[in-house]
């Protein structure tokens, strides 16, 4: 007695689910469930006799399979950009050399970078100082006075 029936459209359906999660939360991690669900249909158009606990074992190794195969390839081709800092403004601004409108005091101030003012700590100094941004730590600039 058959209680639980999957046919291969079943399989094709939850891949298009599966694309549009990854479209509204991409993430690279439902699309390959959708092709590893995609390709279990497959199996099932050409198999149509094969039992629903098969079905979903062979979905969740092509699952698996489909997602180490995507990160393994992912870590030997990493996408290459001219601009590897777009989305990294505060990591635009390391080795910039700017003038100091505030003094730093107890090793602490502000700076004004372009259109933002940012936290700096360093070498307590008087206004009108030059400085080199030297690093980033979460929203705070590591300065030293250039001299």
């Amino acid at each position: 007695m058959e209680v639980f029936m999957l046919d291969f459209w079943h399989w094709w359906i939850l891949a298009v689910v599966l694309v549009i999660v990854e479209m509204l939360a991409p993430t690279f991690f439902a699309l390959w469930m959708a092709v590893a669900a995609f390709i279990t249909g497959v199996a099932l158009f050409f198999m149509p006799d094969m039992q629903w606990e098969y079905q979903v074992f062979l979905f969740a190794v092509l699952s698996v399979l489909s997602i180490i195969a995507w990160r393994y390839y992912y870590s030997k081709n990493p996408i290459t950009t001219d601009e590897p800092m777009l989305n990294r403004r505060g990591e635009q601004y390391v080795g910039r050399l700017i003038t100091l409108k505030e003094p730093i005091v107890d090793g602490q101030g502000k700076v004004r970078v372009d259109d933002s003012t940012w936290k700096v700590e360093g070498e307590d100094c008087p206004a009108g100082t030059k400085i080199k941004i030297i690093s980033l730590n979460n929203v705070v600039f590591n300065v030293e006075i250039v001299s």
